[in-house]
């Protein structure tokens, strides 16, 4: 698996029924065209030798605008149904930073301000005569992954092939609640071709590259996501996640990111390949500043009963007291540490985050063992299969609609499938019950924990890795093992920023000081790690918890927090 896997040839297919070409030209001009009604809010960019663009980004802004862009979504809302800024005041300045986020690092698709200046005004209005707020998300700027319908608005999802024939002519289910509250629909951003790759990267509007170094990877598939609310170009996104689509690019991008537990949250109302297919099924999920605007974006989905709105949600409400308090949780918690998940060994940086955290977690008063890793190759190997059930078939199909070759990170990933035929009826009943006799032995792991910790009770969440490497130089994901396995399990897990790699302080460290890899995958990551290489890339972590435990998992990345800052690490 992993840099070994035989490259995977495409069948011979159709000729292409249109150009991707003449695609691409026409959707960035139609982009660019809306960009040029804002020359004032443009930003030239500085040329190739300036990897950071992240203060740049708000270089346009007076005063009050920076002081707008620069909280988080909680401060905002309330700020807003205060009276201290409206909601015309604080949707111009986020757009302001999301045109500078497109020069600079290529982050949007649709573009709709207008739209979003017309509700803006609405809101205002209804503010000042009623001294009512619409909902709890009123005058917020909210951005929406590509693929995410938005009502009126192309759906495109990183294919040549579906641009100009996917308009939306309703609202997916996460993006009606988030108007019904208040919210301000103003962007889509970009995700990669086939929405299978931890980059972001199309043949329609190009590459999305990370705002703090341009020369890495922003994460994908929400890379349009993670580069703009990095930017800050938006205080609240909405990403999806099948194998690690919004906790890599929020890590990446040094942001807040939650993956919740399939039908938790709203999940219809989206376009991509494979529609119908549930062996393996992804998630909708929020992208923010900040941990408590994770709870934001849940507490309003549920409060407005996701349930009813559509279908496939399930009738949990949202426990905000647990989520916000830790109400009933104990004083002393256990937290296991998956450091190494006997794979691939995470680079330094990676390695050292987490031991900081461990004895930030010991010094708060809270037990911490070392979690034992569970077959984690083993479950890469069955996600992949889940992953490509027709053999890569209707992916193929697609992009020879329009003549488009594959972008290089799903050329890696489906390479995996060796050029085999699509599985039967009864291939697929057979990894259906290998899926769930996975998730049952990781469940009985879980409980198995509490024969090592001191209270007798299993763990409360997991801190592990999200990735093995920081953001990664373009077209080099090889490992998904520390993201997709959770998918896998269905577990919920949240993404946090701890810190940014200064290169100057690693100069010592060399890949001849990382252990001797295990597997030929391994080998690619450890001689990847280069200081120089990963230079002002942010440092982030994961907390897993337990199936359909978000509310826990959330009590808990504030209580990890609290630690943290409450024992810093002294170099």
């Amino acid at each position: 698996m992993g840099t070994t896997a035989t490259r995977f040839v495409a069948p011979p297919l159709p000729t292409a029924l249109c150009d991707y070409r003449e695609i691409a030209s026409k959707k960035q001009a139609d982009r660019e065209e809306i960009l040029a009604r804002y020359p004032d809010w443009r930003i030239k960019d500085p040329g190739a030798d300036v990897t950071d663009v992240s203060n740049l980004c708000l270089s346009n802004l007076s005063t009050l605008e920076r002081e707008i862009v620069l909280q988080d979504a909680t401060s905002l809302t309330a700020a807003i149904k205060a009276r201290k800024y409206s909601a015309v005041q604080t949707l111009t300045a986020f757009c302001k930073v999301a045109v500078a986020s497109q020069d600079l690092t290529n982050s949007l698709t649709e573009i709709f301000f207008d739209e979003a200046f017309e509700r803006a005004k609405q809101l205002d209005e209804i503010l000042t005569t009623t001294g009512k707020v619409v909902g709890p998300l009123h005058g917020l700027p909210v951005s929406i992954k590509d693929h995410v319908l938005v009502k009126g608005h192309d759906t495109a999802s990183g294919y040549a092939s579906w641009a100009y024939k996917t308009y939306a002519d309703r609202d997916a289910a996460a993006v009606k609640i988030l108007r019904d509250a208040g919210a301000l629909i103003y962007v889509k951003t970009a995700n990669p071709q086939t929405l299978l790759a931890l980059e972001c990267n199309n043949n329609v509007y190009g590459r999305t590259v990370n705002p703090h170094n341009r020369k890495l990877s922003p994460g994908g598939s929400s890379g349009g996501e993670g580069a703009l609310v990095a930017c800050h170009g938006s205080p609240l996104g909405v990403g999806t996640d099948i194998g690690g689509s919004i906790r890599v690019p929020a890590a990446w991008s040094g942001i807040y990111g939650l993956k919740p537990s399939v039908a938790r949250l709203p999940h219809t109302g989206l376009l991509g390949s494979h529609d119908g297919m549930d062996n393996i099924v992804g998630c909708m999920g929020p992208m923010a500043t900040s941990a408590r605007d994770l709870n934001l974006f849940c507490k309003v989905m549920l409060q407005y009963e996701a349930w009813v709105v559509e279908h496939q949600n399930l009738y949990i409400e949202w426990r905000t007291e647990l989520a916000e308090q830790g109400t009933g949780l104990p004083d002393r918690l256990v937290f296991g540490i998956l450091a190494d998940d006997g794979v691939v060994c995470p680079h330094p940086p990676i390695k050292k985050a987490i031991e900081e955290t461990k004895r930030a977690l010991v010094a708060a008063g809270h037990e911490v063992i070392d979690y034992i890793p569970m077959s984690h190759q083993e479950s890469w190997d069955l996600i992949v299969k889940l992953y490509f059930l027709d053999g890569g078939a209707e992916y193929f199909e697609t992009l020879a609609e329009s003549g488009e070759p594959p972008i290089p990170s799903f050329e890696w990933i489906v390479s995996h499938t060796n050029g085999r035929a699509p599985y039967t009826m009864a291939e697929m009943f057979k990894l259906n019950a290998q899926r769930e006799n996975f998730r049952a032995r990781a469940h009985a792991h879980w409980n198995e924990s509490a024969k090592r910790t001191t209270t007798g009770r299993p763990v409360d969440a997991i801190l592990t890795p999200v990735a093995p490497t920081l953001a990664v130089p373009h077209d080099t994901v090889r490992w998904w093992g520390y993201s997709s396995y959770w998918n896998l399990v269905d577990y919920p897990a949240a993404v946090f920023p701890v810190g940014r790699l200064k290169a100057s302080e690693w100069a010592n460290s060399t890949r001849d000081s990382l252990p001797q890899p295990r597997n030929d995958t391994e080998k690619f990551i450890r001689d990847q790690w280069d200081p120089k290489t990963y230079d002002n890339a942010p440092i982030s972590l994961q907390l897993v918890g337990r199936r359909h435990m978000e509310e826990k998992t959330l009590a808990l990345l504030n209580i990890v927090e609290q630690a943290t800052k409450a024992y810093p690490h002294k170099s």
